[in-house]
């Protein structure tokens, strides 16, 4: 069992940064390949980003590649999401979550844990 908790959304300027925060309960959240994903008012939900547990691999969405880097710290049970040059595109509730599956990591069905999610709103 694995919970989630994000955190460092807000309010920023269009060609700002933020950088959100996923901290993990649980001893084995070193196993585990994280993702972010994010969802705006009536769509669905979008895949940000993803890394495998080590690390070792990352994966982004066309959208953000490029302004956007995941990375995590397993010592800490903490995934996070760098996010620059943000555009008002970007806006949207962002979740993390955790997935045991070794494959398709952009499809959001694959995860197995969800956090409550962090509201980010960037302003032209």
């Amino acid at each position: 069992q694995v919970q989630l908790v994000e955190s460092g959304g807000g309010l920023v300027q269009a060609g700002g940064s933020l950088r959100l925060s996923c901290a993990a309960s649980g001893r084995t959240f070193s196993s585990y390949t994280m993702g972010w994903f994010r969802q705006a008012p009536g769509k669905e939900r979008d895949f940000v980003a993803a890394i495998t547990w080590s690390g070792g691999s990352t994966y982004y969405a066309d959208s953000v590649k490029g302004r956007f880097t995941i990375s995590r710290d397993n010592a800490k049970n903490t995934v996070y999401l760098q996010m620059n040059s943000l555009k008002p595109e970007d806006t949207a509730v962002y979740y993390c979550a955790a997935t045991t599956s070794t494959w398709r990591y952009s499809d959001y069905t694959k995860y197995n844990y969800w956090g409550q999610g962090t509201q980010v709103t960037v302003s032209s």
